[in-house]
């Protein structure tokens, strides 16, 4: 069964292929006795914006945090400017990394280096691996993207090889703190309103050492979705690192038993080896990632196949570019790539021009249903699901404006040359 799942995956993986960046043959293996793929000079190529200079400079990069936000703005020399973010949750700790560590690789550079200067920042800052300096990272990354979208006229999807378009997203509960019941309702009426046709649930306590959240939750609410839904409605799970191999596999034979597509990070992401023997025994496939920055490591997952579905996050990750490294990886060995976007901030928005752009892109964008606060109308024009799609931004670079009156109530930092 496991064979004919991994085939599966391989034939889904093409099958949903989209004019993109990644070209590389599926099902490719490593050569026995060789040296493994370099982690550094990836798809730049690919991308023609990125094959000519601007003969602009990187004059200034700005940040502006309030909150669990933190935006960021790229200025070049003649004026123009791009926007980005860097990863949420601590985002003050994130800005202080920027401008201490980070800003120095970009300022007085050609915007169209954009690779050169996030592998540089990477490996000039050996000695702090790896999260925040990522994290970190994404801000100016992500602010060039959009500039760079703006100079040409074009979205960031253009850029990448794709088209703007509608995308079926997949409703993404965060809670464990709603019963089954309740969260079977909320499904169904979201289904009714939003029109969705795939949902994620909880399962587990997050790095729970195989406990519940509460005794009994993950057996209760695993059927009462399926309950609540039917069974034309695909539906995820996330573990959130909970289980020990034993206890996971109990837990995805159930998911099984009721039908669902996902497993999302069984075992502690930091143990690939129990990832691995969980996915080698089950029929559901295993997806996992979300939280891994270091493409070494993402080399190592993706070899000994120890996820089916691959989950970089793109403010985790250090950006769009090595996001995109860990699709055309997950390509040679035919495995779909869903990047993680668990909130409304301007991930989402990356995410969705990055799934618009990779042949490899699985079936759903995640979207939050959870009602946040911290981002609400942070940006404009908002994102709304219609039919359970998301539009993809039209508009040069990521296509969104981010709310001044926000700006006005973040701290500020700026390092120019």
């Amino acid at each position: 069964m496991k064979k004919n799942r991994r085939t599966f995956l391989r034939t889904a993986a093409v099958s949903m292929a989209a004019p993109g960046l990644v070209r590389a043959a599926t099902g490719q293996s490593a050569r026995p006795n060789s040296f493994p793929e370099p982690v550094f000079g990836g798809p730049s190529s690919e991308i023609p914006v990125l094959k000519d200079k601007t003969g602009l400079k990187i004059q200034s990069i700005e940040t502006f945090v309030h909150g669990n936000l933190g935006f960021t703005r790229v200025t070049t020399d003649d004026g123009s400017e791009g926007w980005g973010q860097v990863s949420n949750y601590d985002p003050d700790i994130s800005a202080t990394i920027l401008h201490r560590k980070i800003a120095r690789y970009g300022l007085g550079r050609d915007p169209a280096d954009l690779e050169d200067i996030v592998d540089r920042a990477i490996e000039g800052n050996y000695k702090y691996p790896w999260s925040f300096v990522c994290r970190s990272t994404t801000g100016l990354e992500t602010a060039v993207w959009d500039l760079l979208g703006k100079r040409q006229g074009k979205s960031v999807c253009e850029l990448l090889g794709g088209k703007p378009r509608m995308l079926p997203v997949y409703g993404s509960s965060m809670s464990r703190t709603i019963t089954p019941a309740q969260e079977a309702e909320r499904v169904a009426r979201l289904r009714s309103e939003k029109g969705f046709n795939a949902f994620k649930i909880r399962v587990g306590k997050a790095a729970g050492r195989d406990q519940d959240q509460w005794p009994g939750r993950t057996e209760e609410i695993i059927p009462a979705v399926r309950k609540a839904v039917g069974d034309d409605v695909a539906l995820l799970a996330d573990a959130n690192s909970c289980y020990t191999p034993p206890k996971a596999i109990e837990v995805g034979r159930l998911l099984e038993q009721y039908g669902y597509i996902h497993y999302e990070e069984p075992c502690p992401f930091w143990e690939l080896e129990w990832t691995a023997q969980v996915s080698s025994v089950l029929d559901i496939p295993v997806a996992g990632g979300e939280q891994d920055n270091d493409l070494a490591q993402w080399r190592r997952m993706i070899g000994m196949h120890a996820v089916d579905i691959t989950q970089p996050d793109i403010c985790y990750i250090g950006g769009a570019l090595r996001a995109l490294r860990v699709a055309r990886m997950a390509q040679g060995r035919g495995l779909p790539c869903v990047p993680h976007s668990a909130n409304r901030s301007l991930v989402l928005v990356f995410t969705l021009h990055v799934f618009g752009a990779i042949p490899n892109a699985g079936r759903h964008v995640e979207y939050t249903i959870e009602e946040d606060t911290w981002t609400r109308d942070i940006y404009e024009p908002a994102l709304q699901v219609v039919d359970g799609k998301v539009q993809i931004p039209e508009g040069p670079g990521w296509g969104v404006r981010i709310n001044r009156e926000w700006l006005s109530k973040a701290e500020h930092q700026k390092s120019e040359v």
